[in-house]
């Protein structure tokens, strides 16, 4: 559970949009609630699990485990479940499947929770709750849309029957996350009050905003890729054949910071 005293990050929200099909870094970082990962981060903790899986998996008789491939990210930015729970085990969390018996109470009350992840295809979202209010923080979304304690429950039947995987997480959510203007350094995250977020959302629900059409874009997998997606394709490959070890360095310093951080909590 988050901790107690005051509103975290000030009672701001921290929300990403949708940057090519980086979904799963957004959804990572509205978990936490700060630009605590980027996509290398996530790419060099898929090129481990790859490494892990290739060494039990090589000279297996099933033949079905391609070793040049890797099974935890693809090349357009798609990262495996596995993925997040690895990048969201560095700050002690734990993401359980919904439907498992260990999430049932949260089955039965999800509003004494604090965040869900949310899956279908190839797009990850996240549903947090922040200084005691619920969120939607769909990366699709310009800010995060604010959701009653009584829909929340709906929402999430209603995802699971359109066929959507769902997550609890649980653990010692970060409670801060370092500010030093309104918008994040990675260039698609942003803080946000509230009233801001109320305010936009409202704003971007009019079917002729420009922006609905740049989301249709974004989640329509039979678009062209434009020139950023094919640097991003690139730079995860490039970063699958060789994980730099300044990026391994900095998830194995976020991991014993956060250790620190708790070890005097």
């Amino acid at each position: 559970m988050e901790g107690g005293g005051g509103a975290s990050n000030g009672g701001m929200l921290y929300h990403e949009v949708q940057e090519s099909k980086l979904c799963a870094v957004h959804c990572v970082n509205t978990v936490l609630q700060g630009p605590f990962f980027s996509e290398f981060d996530l790419a060099a903790l898929a090129s481990d699990l790859d490494s892990t899986e290739r060494q039990m998996m090589l000279g297996s008789a099933t033949g079905d485990f391609l070793p040049h491939l890797s099974h935890n990210v693809s090349l357009d930015g798609d990262f495996s479940i596995q993925v997040l729970q690895k990048a969201l085990e560095v700050w002690d969390l734990q993401v359980i499947p919904l439907d498992s018996p260990v999430a049932e109470p949260a089955q039965i009350d999800p509003e004494s929770e604090n965040a869900f992840i949310c899956h279908l295809e190839d797009h990850w979202f996240c549903i947090r709750k922040v200084n005691g209010e619920w969120y939607n923080f769909d990366s699709l979304y310009a800010a995060p849309e604010h959701l009653s304690k009584f829909y929340l429950s709906a929402y999430l039947d209603s995802l699971k029957g359109f066929g959507w995987s769902i997550f609890l997480v649980r653990g010692n959510f970060p409670k801060e996350c370092p500010m030093t203007s309104s918008e994040a350094p990675n260039g698609y995250g942003q803080w946000l009050s509230p009233d801001d977020a109320e305010r936009i959302t409202k704003s971007c629900n009019s079917p002729s905003n420009p922006r609905a059409s740049r989301m249709q874009h974004l989640s329509d997998p039979h678009v062209p890729y434009s020139d950023e997606d094919e640097d991003l394709k690139a730079a995860i490959a490039a970063s699958l054949m060789d994980s730099t070890p300044e990026i391994k360095a900095e998830v194995g310093t976020l991991e014993s910071e956060n250790k620190n951080t708790n070890s005097k909590a």
